[in-house]
Parts: C-alpha cells; structure tokens; sequence
C-alpha cells in the first residue's frame, strides 16, 4: 500500500479533506466508508501527488518545527489562559460552554479583521450530517454554534476559498487546523488569507453509526428527523432531535455522549497528542466543574477555557475583551488536568499508543517536538503498559480506521 491507501488502511486518517484540497487529482473526494467516517478516495498518485500528501497530512506526521515557546508538555504553548464567557448572553447560552469562539467569531467580522469565518454547522440537507460554510454575520454564526460530534471535512473545499482572495478566520477540529498549519508552509496564500485559526478542544470523532445509536436510543427514525442539536442551548445542554412533525425527544450530554457516542470513536482519534488545539491561535474547551477529576455534567451557565497561543491570539482576545464582547478571569495552568483530564490522560499515554500501532501494522504515526517522550517517563508504568496491550491487540484485530 502507497499514499492514501496507506494512511487510510493504517488508520491514521482523520478525516479532515486537507489531502482533496492539497492535491488535484480528478476521483479525489470525500464520501463516507462502511463504518460511518469520512475518508478520501483511493485513486491512483503520482510521486509528486504522494511527496505533498506526506507533507500536508497532520494524521500521518505532527510536530512543532521550531518548538514554541512557553510550551507546556500537557497542555502546549500557552501564552494567555482564562476562563471566560461571551457577554452577550443568547452567544453564551447558544455555545457550547460559554460561547467564547462564538463571540470571537462574531467580534473578527463585525470589526472588519475578516470577510468570513468557516465555520460548521448541521447540513440543512442532512440533519445529523455537517457542512462546512462560510459566515459573514452574527446570525449565520451564532447558526453554528454548539458541538457537531459528527464527521466532518472542513478543509475539502479549501481551494475554492483561497481562490476567492477574500480575508477569513477558520474555525475547527485540533487536526484539521494542524493540516492547515502544514498546508501553509507550501501554499503562502494561506497565512495571508486566513489571519486567525481558531480551535477547540477535542475527545474524538464519532462515527455517524454514533448519531444513528442516539436516535435509535431516543426512539426516533433517522427520515422523521427535522433538526438534531449535539448540545448548546445551555451547559453542557442537552441532545435533542427534532422530528418534522414538530415533536423533540432529547437525553442528557452525559447520556449521549457518556454512554453512546464516545463509542464510536475514529481509531486516530484515541491515539490523537493534540486534542487540545495545540496549532491554532487561540483554543477553547469547557470549563468543566467537579471534583476527584470528575466533572460534574448539571446544568449551569456556560464556562470557557481559553488557551491564547500565539502572538495572533493574544492579540485577539485582548481586542474582545477591550470591546466588551468576551468576559475573562485569569486561570493557573494546574486547574486544567481537573476540568480536562481525559486530555491528559490521551497525551501521556499518546507515544506507546502510536509505538503499538508501528509493532501491530509495520505503520503508523511519525510525532516530534510534542514532549511525548518526557510525559511518557513520567506516567505510570501500569498505566502505560495497558495502554500499549490495548492498542496492540485493537491493531492486530484490523479494528483502526
């Protein structure tokens, strides 16, 4: 196996469309396999075709090059680190925890700083489905507020953007913007056209088979389907599908995705070192609050964290906090293991997850710069070793993908 094939049959795809934009190459396009996640065609690559596939995808190779500075191994460069809020409150109630890339979104277009911000939301023609679009206001904005724990591919027509020549931030998934980042150092057009890149922290991306066991679970047929809503309205909100006869039926976050989505995770997901957003300008997560590293799911007004990591990001928070759109508290860089310790967890055992997959399958992952190796000495020697027979026997059972 050779290019796509291989990065797809290795299960380090992550489904992002970066490759279709990157490479032109009639049959290249996104469509969905038998297991409900988003992957590339396999069509036939020239060498030049397959040298910047190798080049642009973050699921085959991630790293910092140079290492930035502040870099914290956990959590990544870390220039500024708040908790916070949108002031307006239909942003922070309509967000998913307290609205803060929403308000951030809406501030970067109102104040002229960008034409648009791509951004994904629901597909109006497939209520569980997503698409990827631009937003030039704050209704199409606030329109894509809230979690979509869907596949998505929100680089695929990253092309047709650029051609355009017109100014947008970019609003994604960890991997998706560290494929931009790798993207930008063969295409300039990139960092002159997208001055901002915005991301969130992420678990994981379920399958649509996970969508499909929440309706299944709520008792409603995925052809009644009107609207369905992840989360939002709320925080953490709750999982509601609407049917077309004007009826909802809707479970807790904790049910939906505590007990059904979250199985259904995409292999690359679980062994993912960057669910934090560690290329992006500015990353944002819930706030979660609880205590022994629980957090506690009840119902509450929405909480940001916010990381600023780059010079851009600072920059740009400290704008939306001067003009009144985005609340802050200052936060320590130790409360973050107790409001997101499942990304702690994945980070430190990241290195003998992929070490698994490279004895299991002969391929896998290349990570650099990530302060893998200095979190791995510095874990469990249990932990670690369950990790590594985990993957293991997952590889050997051809279960990544």
């Amino acid at each position: 196996m050779s290019g796509i094939e291989a990065i797809v049959g290795s299960g380090l795809c992550t489904g992002c469309g970066g490759c279709v934009a990157a490479i032109d190459t009639p049959g290249l396009t996104m469509a969905f396999d038998p297991a409900g996640f988003l992957r590339p065609t396999v069509v036939p690559l020239t060498s030049a075709q397959r040298v910047t596939l190798d080049r642009v995808c973050a699921g085959r190779a991630l790293s910092h090059d140079p290492h930035p500075a502040r870099y914290h191994p956990l959590w990544g460069s870390i220039r500024e680190l708040a908790t916070g809020h949108a002031t307006d409150p239909e942003v922070r109630f309509r967000g998913s925890s307290g609205g803060v890339l929403s308000a951030l979104a809406i501030h970067l277009v109102a104040s002229g700083a960008v034409d648009f911000v791509l951004a994904t939301a629901a597909d109006p023609d497939d209520p569980i489905g997503n698409r990827t679009a631009p937003r030039a206001d704050r209704d199409a904005i606030l329109a894509a507020a809230g979690s979509r724990y869907a596949p998505s591919a929100p680089l695929v027509d990253l092309e047709r953007h650029l051609a355009a020549g017109r100014r947008f931030a970019f609003i994604g998934k960890p991997c998706d913007v560290a494929t931009l980042r790798r993207m930008a150092a063969r295409d300039p057009r990139i960092d002159r056209l997208i001055p901002v890149m915005l991301a969130f922290f992420c678990a994981g991306v379920p399958s649509r088979r996970g969508t499909q066991a929440v309706l299944t679970a709520l008792d409603v047929a995925e052809d009644e389907v009107a609207r369905f809503q992840y989360r939002g309205d709320g925080w953490p909100g709750r999982t509601r599908a609407s049917r077309r006869d004007g009826s909802e039926a809707s479970m807790t976050y904790a049910e939906s995705w505590g007990r059904i989505l979250n199985r259904h995770l995409q292999f690359r997901c679980k062994i993912c070192p960057d669910g934090t957003g560690e290329f992006a300008d500015i990353a944002c997560a819930d706030a979660w609050v609880g205590e022994s590293g629980y957090p506690d799911f009840s119902e509450r007004d929405g909480r940001s964290l916010i990381v600023a990591r780059t010079a851009t990001g600072v920059a740009l928070l400290a704008q939306a906090v001067a003009a009144g759109t985005v609340a802050t508290e200052a936060l320590d860089v130790s409360e973050i293991a107790r409001m997101q310790p499942y990304q702690a967890t994945r980070k430190r055992n990241a290195l003998v997850r992929s070490v698994a997959l490279w004895a299991a399958r002969g391929r896998g992952p290349r990570f650099a710069r990530l302060s893998l190796l200095r979190l791995t000495v510095s874990t469990s020697p249990v932990e670690l070793l369950r990790n590594l027979v985990g993957t293991f026997r997952r590889a050997r059972r051809g279960r990544p993908g």
